[in-house]
């Protein structure tokens, strides 16, 4: 079992900069890959961003490619998702998960739409104009 939580959401003006972290506790040392994802209001949950524990290596979503940067610190068992110049449509409640997969499953696995792993609460993150 792992517990994730996450903060660091909250309103900023677009063009602003956030960061988010994930907490994470538990059977850390069995993890194969931490990531981010998002669910605006009426929309379904989306990936953002992804990280392997092991060698940190990253994977991002084309629409925050160049904005975005997935972290981790290996110590601290917390994964960071450094947001800048934030739009409108980045807007939503961003969720980390974690997962024990290797980092080629674990993104077929969001491919197919079958990714489980554990789960955090969600941290809201609000963009004004």
């Amino acid at each position: 079992q792992v517990q994730l939580v996450e903060s660091g959401g909250g309103l900023v003006e677009a063009g602003g900069s956030l960061r988010l972290s994930c907490t994470m506790s538990g059977r850390t040392h069995t993890l194969g890959v931490v990531g981010w994802f998002r669910q605006a209001a009426g929309k379904e949950r989306e990936f953002v961003a992804a990280i392997s524990w092991a060698n940190e290596n990253t994977h991002y979503a084309d629409s925050v490619k160049g904005r975005f940067a997935i972290s981790r610190d290996y110590g601290k068992s917390t994964v960071y998702l450094t947001m800048n110049n934030l739009q409108i449509e980045d807007a939503a409640v961003y969720y980390c998960n974690a997962d024990n997969l290797a980092p080629n499953y674990y993104m077929s696995a969001i491919q197919q739409g079958q990714l489980r792993g554990f789960w955090g609460q969600g941290t809201q993150v609000t963009v004004s104009s």
